[in-house]
């Protein structure tokens, strides 16, 4: 399911923001990027994150900027001294005259040292809360998120249900279009005198028992009330939701096979197109 939530807040002396986002995934994809300064809590963070955003392909950010004009780096004096003595003495040896010494020094290896300061354990309890609230937040979207797809869900879990409502006013006109094309392909063979009417009917039953689909409307009507109620049993129940929905695009198809009626097989075709819509929407379900 897709998601997004940031937080922000000054600790100490940075400026630190936290976001979370995620796009559809069947499973969690966790993309956790963080400034060498945050490196040690890595695993706490993945620990909590795993656990609170289930599934998605989840990417988490973190920044900070230190405030004050405080500086990070510092000029590396005792190694730029060594850098200087040993250009002048190579100048002196080979009568070089350079006119900008100082952007020279300033590009040596080390010339500039970082003035890392390290994370202390009340700045990190500072800063693991702020992760909490860009997960609340981010949590806050997905439920907005979830009661949209839910409508959307069910509209068209209903529209199944509307579709299959219409497919017994065929039936019997289906019972008299085979009947009267078996008949007709039986005096095409031979003459109508010689056919055994108790037999022909015999055969009649056998092969629209074949066609018959009250089974699959029994089961497809289970399954599109199942939907729903699993639907709103509670979170976590993505999965599920996918298998009955493959249940009920089975259902679908033995109807499609067995409806011998045009009719019935642009229901059938309605019916299929509602359901794709409905998988990939599932695929946002958690």
């Amino acid at each position: 399911m897709t998601g997004f939530g940031r937080s922000e807040a000054t600790i100490g002396n940075k400026k630190v923001s936290v976001e979370v986002k995620s796009l559809n995934s069947k499973g969690l994809d966790l993309n956790l990027r963080l400034p060498s300064y945050y490196r040690a809590q890595e695993m706490e963070l993945r620990s909590y994150l795993s656990n609170e955003v289930n599934r998605g392909k989840c990417d988490v950010y973190f920044s900070y900027e230190v405030l004050g004009g405080e500086q990070n780096h510092s000029l590396n004096h005792d190694l730029l001294a060594k850098y200087l003595k040993e250009i002048r003495d190579f100048e002196q040896q080979n009568f070089i005259n350079s006119s900008d010494l100082m952007s020279t020094l300033l590009r040596m290896p080390d010339a500039l040292v970082s003035n890392k300061d390290e994370l202390t354990e009340e700045e990190w309890r500072s800063t693991f809360t702020l992760v909490k609230e860009a997960v609340a937040n981010f949590h806050q979207f997905r439920l907005e998120e979830g009661k949209s797809l839910s409508a959307d869900l069910t509209e068209r879990i209903k529209s199944i249900s509307n579709l299959l409502g219409e497919v017994p006013q065929f039936e019997d006109e289906r019972i008299v279009i085979v009947r009267e094309r078996i008949n007709k392909n039986l005096n095409d063979l031979i003459e109508q005198k010689n056919i055994d009417q108790n037999r022909f009917e015999q055969e009649l039953i056998y092969y629209l028992e074949k066609f018959d689909v009250s089974e699959e409307k029994v089961r497809l009507a289970a399954h599109l009330d199942h939907f729903l109620k699993t639907m709103n049993e509670g979170s976590d129940n993505g999965k599920k939701l996918g298998f009955i929905s493959q249940e009920i695009g089975r259902e679908i198809n033995t109807l499609g096979s067995k409806a011998n009626h045009a009719e019935m097989q642009k229901i059938v075709v309605l019916m299929k197109d509602e359901l794709e819509r409905i998988k990939e929407q599932v695929l946002n379900v958690l």
